[in-house]
């Protein structure tokens, strides 16, 4: 039987869960705005998994033991979206979300990227694309080597999926059988320059290269609360390999604000201070579109 932790005392419902991410949503767009700068168009694609991740929740862990042996541990490759696992963090706990509109200011913790030692519960620090899975391969081989009953995700971003460690890191862990290893990639399409199919159009198609790498593949609407629960909560038998769910998102969630850039749907670009009302409606009307 798995330790629990109080965490899991709730099982938040799937329009609980909607209405969580949706606020959230809302507060990537005010953070980065304050701030001036970040990168909500990439937090937005990834916020409605890390909301079920965190807040459902599908990971077990601690808030306030954020070193717990047996949580569950998340790795975020794509670094740059730190506002939105900033803003989940503190709805789980880690920390006040009074910290949150210090973002990217002088002497705040919440850096542009993560830094495992300056927030509580960050598993590792980011920023250098690339090295998240290798990063979470450490933590699922260790927990198999100490029999351990944790388990690792790890959310990638499409564009970073071109590193050729990615790939070193995807065979390691097939070959070492790491099935308490789940890695995601926020597919929104696009990176910092231009859309992943016209930068590297020989990445596609992702599916079969993953299964090439004996990775146990799915595909999800990343958008769609009802379809990742299903997902994490009903997972398959993989025989021992790593699994890997491609999670099809919106960059910026669809919002015109983002969607006016055709070429990077404004990669590390805030909204600007006129238009973030704007931007919030837009979410309240995807959400009442929802429900």
């Amino acid at each position: 039987m798995q330790p629990s932790s109080p965490a899991q005392t709730q099982q938040r419902s799937a329009d609980e869960l909607r209405q969580i991410s949706l606020n959230m949503s809302k507060q990537i767009i005010e953070i980065t705005s304050e701030a001036g700068s970040g990168h909500p168009s990439s937090s937005l694609s990834a916020i409605d998994i890390l909301t079920c991740l965190y807040l459902r929740p599908i990971m077990r862990y601690d808030p306030d033991r954020p070193e717990w042996p047996h949580r569950d541990r998340f790795v975020l490759s794509k670094g740059h979206a730190a506002p939105g696992l900033y803003v989940t963090m503190a709805h789980a706990g880690f920390f006040s979300q009074d910290l949150l509109p210090s973002l990217r200011k002088n002497d705040s913790p919440l850096e542009g990227h993560p830094n495992m030692r300056a927030v509580p519960g960050l598993e590792s620090s980011a920023g250098s694309l690339g090295q998240g899975l290798s990063l979470g391969v450490g933590h699922a081989l260790a927990g198999k080597m100490d029999h351990g009953d944790f388990h690792v995700y790890v959310m990638l971003g499409d564009g970073e999926v071109q590193e050729g460690q990615v790939w070193e890191a995807a065979m390691f862990a097939a070959s070492h059988k790491l099935d308490n290893l789940t890695a995601i990639i926020d597919h929104n399409g696009y990176q910092q320059t231009n859309a992943v199919g016209k930068v590297m159009p020989a990445l596609y198609p992702l599916p079969p290269k993953w299964q090439a790498f004996g990775w146990h593949v799915e595909e999800i609407d990343g958008h769609d609360i009802s379809a990742i629960l299903h997902t994490f909560e009903e997972p398959p038998e993989t025989g021992g390999a790593p699994r890997m769910i491609i999670a099809h998102t919106l960059k910026g969630k669809g919002l015109s604000t983002f969607e006016e850039d055709a070429k990077s749907r404004k990669h590390g670009t805030a909204v600007k201070e006129d238009h973030v009302q704007a931007a919030l409606d837009e979410l309240q009307q995807q959400y009442q579109n929802q429900t």
